[in-house]
């Protein structure tokens, strides 16, 4: 907390308020009004620039003040406006007693000086209070600006924020969804007496020790992810030797992209489980990525049992558009299509975050 006093602390901001642009604005204006009323005045223009100097700087004070301490149950601006003219008598008589050593009198016995008294009086009010609306209009408009890009800032930070959460929701229903199919293989090899259970379960450790480090890394890469792919193809392959092939081509100039972890590896643990799995003879796993027309491309094809009429959009794959599209934007898209004679083929495309060497 800060141990200034309120009054010391509104002083500062009372000065603050006067800004070079302002003062230099305020001198241009004397300096052109001095020149236009110079001649119906005995006074010498410099003497006159001086007069309405010191009329325009109380006037630009008063104006200042008001806008400080506004009276309560007030508008600022109406505070202000009251102010200025109310200050411009003021500041044009104190401005004439001075001239005359305070004496009334002697300002009251001179013609002159009334006239003169009258004249800037009716012309600092004709235009003061417009230059105070033209100023609280200007000082309107700015802070509905700021409040806009305040507003904007906010929104973008709220916007990330729930950006983050809901990346994180989806991560986490993922991440159990490939894990627990995968220890039910192992749980299937372990009931049914295989001898290939106890290499998976080691293989399958091993994995989980390289894999859990990298379930939320927000800097995974796609040659990562295309590692992690094929660890996992590897395990799989050791439990049905017979029946899965697999090949993973990733263009180099791809490696380096940034891409949402395990986005890759649901594709494959679905062409596994749904492509695989129920066909008779098995079937081959393409993992690919390649650069075409400006955009990027990774795909994961299976020679598997293809698509069924009856078959529904699953829970990993709605979750993968959604944190496509999160992670690249709107244009990132998920595309399945046949491959004939049967199997399946999963597209992602989406705009390179960055340039592509």
């Amino acid at each position: 907390m800060s141990s200034m006093p309120a009054p010391a602390a509104t002083l500062r901001q009372f000065i603050a308020a006067l800004t070079p642009r302002r003062l230099l604005l305020m001198v241009a204006l004397v300096v052109v009004i001095s020149a236009l009323i110079s001649p119906i005045f005995l006074t010498s223009y410099v003497g006159l620039v001086w007069r309405l100097l010191l009329i325009a700087t109380l006037v630009l004070m008063a104006f200042t003040a008001a806008g400080l301490w506004p009276v309560p149950g007030v508008p600022r601006w109406v505070s202000q406006i009251v102010a200025v003219v109310l200050a411009v008598p003021l500041a044009t008589l104190l401005l004439y007693m001075g001239l005359v050593g305070g004496e009334w009198a002697r300002f009251t016995g001179n013609p002159g000086l009334v006239r003169g008294f009258i004249v800037i009086t009716m012309l600092v009010l004709a235009i003061a209070p417009l230059l105070a609306l033209g100023v609280l209009y200007r000082e309107r408009d700015a802070q509905a600006r700021h409040q806009q890009l305040e507003f904007a800032l906010e929104k973008s930070q709220l916007e990330r924020q729930a950006l983050d959460a809901q990346l994180k929701l989806l991560h986490a229903q993922i991440e159990p969804h490939f894990l627990f199919n995968t220890l039910a293989n192992v749980q299937a090899l372990v009931e049914s007496g295989s001898p290939q259970a106890a290499p998976v379960l080691r293989s399958l450790i091993a994995y989980l020790r390289a894999a859990m480090p990298r379930l939320d890394d927000a800097q995974a890469t796609l040659g990562h992810e295309a590692a992690l792919a094929r660890a996992y193809l590897e395990l799989m392959h050791m439990r049905m030797p017979d029946r899965l092939r697999f090949t993973i081509d990733i263009a180099p100039e791809l490696a380096a992209l940034r891409f949402p972890a395990m986005a890759l590896l649901t594709l494959v643990e679905n062409a596994v489980r749904h492509g695989i799995d129920p066909a008779e003879q098995g079937g081959t796993i393409e993992v690919r990525a390649w650069l075409a027309q400006g955009r990027a491309n990774a795909s994961v094809s299976d020679t598997g049992a293809g698509l069924r009429e009856t078959a529904e959009p699953g829970t990993g794959l709605a979750n993968l558009r959604a944190r496509l599209q999160a992670f690249y934007g709107a244009g990132a898209q998920l595309e399945l299509s046949e491959v004939r004679p049967h199997g399946v083929c999963a597209t992602i495309r989406f705009d390179p975050p960055g340039p592509v060497a």
